[in-house]
């Protein structure tokens, strides 16, 4: 079976779409990865102060 011009041209297009559409669901997954992993640290950070900051707060003098 032999596909015609407008056929294969269809195909590149929907193909085209289906790829686009693969990199953007990429994107999007490396973005939310990207943008949780940074908050989740800043998190991390802020309750490392303030357990050194309450550590010193309590500590005997």
């Amino acid at each position: 079976m032999r596909l015609t011009d407008q056929e294969l041209a269809a195909r590149k297009r929907r193909n085209l779409w289906i790829a686009g559409g693969l990199v953007a669901f990429m994107v999007l997954v490396f973005l939310t990865t990207f943008l949780r992993m940074q908050r989740n640290m800043e998190d991390a950070r802020a309750l490392r102060q303030a357990g050194v900051a309450g550590a010193v707060a309590e500590a005997p003098r």
